[in-house]
């Protein structure tokens, strides 16, 4: 029977920043956060499937920060579910609740569930950066700078959590991932929530697109992406579009800002959740 690699990792509260933005490049599959009140620390459980990624960020937690307290350990591949099911718990979003097929019926009348099959390889919506972008899309739907019927286009869609929102809200649009199985897991949910024939999905970037304009693009990715792809961003939005960014720490976000603003866009809001942030663009002028 198949393994997987289980990473325990005892963080001092005054470096959880810093190992949150390593892991959201050595471990995108997500990971489990507990509060350690007594110790004023958090544990970190991060699963692996591939040994290489799992020693890979190994390495990576020892060498950056040795005060940290690192456990290793195999389990069985059947015992994954059971782990996964535990920590994925749902969670609150504007008017949405993100959750697993299997706690679908705790959805209540108030909220629009977004249901997602959790997978060893990707994201569960609980990520802040997540919760922001969900927000922000709500707050442009609600508002009515977004129409119900508008096209958005989600780059870097991940699990397809966001794409999927915006469906929920009458939303038609695309979504794209450089990983295909990533594009896989966002056609099992689309599945999941009904919402196959209004969310598109292809493998690749900004090229997925083939060069249409939409009302809506979201891109919850990472700065340094952000930055290159930047002009190819601004020119998939419409002129009175909107665009929303994120995977960025608060730290990050005047770099990013001051990158979109060099090509003609007027200032962002700037949106913040625990040391995370994005960056929200209404009715873009050309």
């Amino acid at each position: 029977m198949s393994t997987l690699l289980q990473i325990e990792c005892i963080v001092p509260d005054g470096l959880v920043n810093d190992v949150n933005f390593y892991l959201t490049i050595r471990a995108p599959q997500g990971w489990q956060e507990k509060l350690l009140h007594d110790e004023e620390a958090v544990l970190f459980t991060i699963y692996f499937e591939d040994a290489d990624m799992a020693l890979t960020c190994l390495k990576g937690l020892s060498e950056r920060w040795s005060e940290l307290r690192i456990k290793r350990e195999s389990i069985e591949a059947q015992d994954w579910g059971a782990a996964w099911r535990e920590f994925f718990t749902p969670v609150e979003a504007a008017d949405f609740v993100v959750l697993p097929p299997w706690r679908r019926q705790e959805a209540s009348d108030k909220h629009i569930p977004i249901v997602i099959e959790p997978k060893t390889a990707f994201g569960t919506g609980h990520h802040s950066t997540t919760a922001l972008c969900l927000e922000a899309i709500s707050d442009l739907v609600e508002e009515g700078t977004i129409a119900r019927d508008a096209r958005f286009f989600d780059l870097g869609t991940g699990s397809g959590v966001l794409g999927i929102g915006a469906c929920k809200l009458g939303l038609t649009g695309l979504g794209s991932d450089i990983d295909p199985v990533a594009i896989e897991n966002a056609i099992e949910n689309a599945e999941h929530n009904n919402v196959a024939e209004a969310f598109t999905l292809k493998t690749g970037s900004v090229e997925a697109a083939d060069g249409a304009a939409f009302d809506l693009v979201i891109a919850n990715i990472l700065a340094n992406p952000l930055k290159e792809l930047s002009e190819h961003i601004v020119n998939s939005v419409k002129t009175g579009g909107s665009l929303i960014l994120s995977g960025l720490l608060k730290e990050q976000l005047d770099g990013v800002a001051s990158v979109y603003v060099n090509l003609g866009l007027a200032e962002p809001e700037r949106r913040t959740q625990n040391e995370w942030g994005a960056l929200v663009w209404r009715k873009i002028a050309r």
